[in-house]
């Protein structure tokens, strides 16, 4: 018990003696140059209890108060919060280099620095090298179109899943489950040319646990993150539990890069037999492929890919891709079901394309518009990460007029951007008709009222990847089934509440029952 009462001394004169600082700290800054406005900060915890259950909406309510770009203090951390698109416009036009750093959380930081992370790494020649890795080679239009079997043979599967599990009973299926499998898999044989989660793979299914925990952990709210005197102490044990868990999954992805390493190996020394030549050629080369023969210059960047390089990046194609995918699909289908006039339109259109005895192919996505529509429409509602990757301040600068400290945690609020009543006619409403208009906008980033995916040198490089598989994923479910809601619910009676992880998902995830279309033609 003593041990206890000292401890908790000992912090408390910690979090008084950093108050001190942090305080010292604003009146220094203020001084410097006039920040953007927000509300006053309390001591210690700055403006953390004005958040509320959901950061990205209490945002959205203090800019109209404070502005568009406004101050917060999150405990120490200076956070610069932009919620308009003329802002948005400013930061990734004339300031994205200064800004294009990264702000690391304590659940971000692993055991071996960011080597191989192009999430985490700061801006600079190692982080450039893995962009253009990213984008010449693992999210380029040829390689791409050469996936494009193993695209259509994951969401088939999905497919044939979704219709096992709905004849198994009415109690409804949990739609976004099927999704996280599709998305988990596909980035499985992207990577290695394999499904991770069937009956006979106990190593994908443990890894599969061991992603989902680490997802899960990093969207906890952590105390380390805004008081540095934690961080030593790790009170809530999210470092720690996170570095567990992410060290498992890189021990059973090492598992397979040492069998696909064994591989080439022996293939190498098959010569002149040709036999296990051929079953390669067979195969199309995978991302796993790109990173074993990758060769660099040895100056700015590595002769070749460490284990650990290639751990991190293969992590990070399977955290960054499935969370997103799942989290946008599973809101595009209750949007649709909560507006049945909508899945009505987009499964018209579907079968008027597409005859019931056709699967779906990448070829009629360019011949579906409103399905394209709903996507987007979904994203502009519910953007999969409402504040983005958070940027950071590489350096002091100004911007519209207000000063910018060095190491300020940059949250671009693209949640409030695509609810804007300024840029959106009757933004709260479900409405995928507005991107048929001959001058609608695009998510590839020039559009600045409509970034779910960011912009600048920052933007996410797997858009390629996410325009082909969200409309064949969602459109082969509204073509294969017709859907309704589970135990007798009402489209007007869905919770359509939200709740924060790594990604904004569905506080009540979705249960509905498939009908198989082909049985009721």
């Amino acid at each position: 018990m003593d041990y206890e009462v000292f401890g908790l001394v000992i912090v408390l004169l910690l979090c008084v003696a950093w108050a001190i600082v942090t305080e010292r700290r604003q009146r220094q800054l203020e001084e410097l140059g006039q920040l953007p406005p927000g509300p006053r900060p309390f001591p210690v915890v700055g403006n953390i209890f004005q958040l509320g259950w959901a950061p990205h909406v209490s945002f959205a309510e203090l800019a109209q108060k404070f502005g568009p770009i406004m101050t917060l203090w999150l405990g120490s951390m200076g956070t610069v919060v932009i919620s308009s698109d003329e802002v948005a416009r400013e930061m990734f036009k004339n300031h994205d280099a200064v800004l294009a750093g990264r702000k690391i959380y304590e659940a971000m930081k692993g055991n071996h620095g960011h080597e191989g992370s192009i999430i985490t790494s700061q801006y600079g020649p190692h982080w450039q090298m893995l962009r253009r890795l990213c984008t010449t080679e693992f999210f380029v239009t040829s390689r791409l179109d050469a996936m494009r079997c193993v695209r259509g043979r994951c969401i088939d599967q999905m497919v044939q899943f979704v219709e096992d599990a709905g004849a198994s009973g009415t109690a409804g299926i949990d739609v976004g489950r099927f999704f996280f499998l599709m998305a988990f898999n596909l980035i499985g044989n992207l990577m290695f040319s394999k499904d991770l989660l069937d009956p006979k793979s106990e190593r994908g299914a443990k890894f599969f646990y061991h992603a989902g925990k680490v997802m899960e952990l990093a969207g906890k709210p952590n105390m380390a993150d805004f008081l540095p005197a934690l961080r030593w102490l790790d009170p809530q044990r999210i470092r720690s539990w996170t570095q567990f868990h992410v060290n498992r999954a890189f021990d059973i992805a090492g598992e397979f890069i040492r069998e696909r390493m064994e591989t080439v190996r022996t293939s190498s020394a098959a010569g002149s037999n040709g036999s296990t030549v051929e079953e390669e050629e067979k195969r199309n080369k995978d991302f796993l492929d790109v990173l074993l023969e990758f060769r660099g210059n040895g100056v700015n960047e590595p002769a070749t890919f460490s284990s650990r390089t290639i751990n991190v990046i293969v992590f990070e194609m399977f955290t960054a891709g499935t969370d997103t995918t799942t989290s946008t699909l599973e809101w595009a289908m209750a949007e649709l079901l909560h507006n049945p006039r909508t899945i009505r339109k987009a499964q018209d259109e579907l079968r008027s394309v597409v005859s019931p005895n056709k699967k779906l192919e990448e070829k009629d996505i360019e011949n579906l518009p409103y399905l394209r529509a709903v996507i987007k429409e979904t994203l502009r509602l519910h953007p999969p990460l409402p504040f983005l990757v958070p940027h950071m301040a590489m350096r002091s600068c100004k911007m519209l007029g207000y000063y910018i400290p060095k190491e300020t945690q940059i949250l671009v609020n693209v949640w409030a951007i695509g609810r804007d009543p300024k840029t959106w006619k009757n933004p709260l409403e479900f409405q995928p008709e507005r991107f048929l208009e001959p001058d609608s906008v695009d998510f590839k980033g020039h559009h600045f009222q409509f970034i779910p995916f960011g912009s600048g040198r920052r933007m996410c490089p797997a858009v390629p990847l996410a325009s082909r598989v969200l409309p064949l994923a969602l459109g082969s479910l509204l073509h294969s089934f017709d859907w309704k809601l589970a135990d007798g619910l009402k489209p007007e009676n869905m919770d359509m509440s939200e709740r924060m992880g790594i990604t904004l998902r569905k506080a009540v995830p979705l249960k509905a029952i498939p009908v198989p279309y082909n049985k009721l033609m």
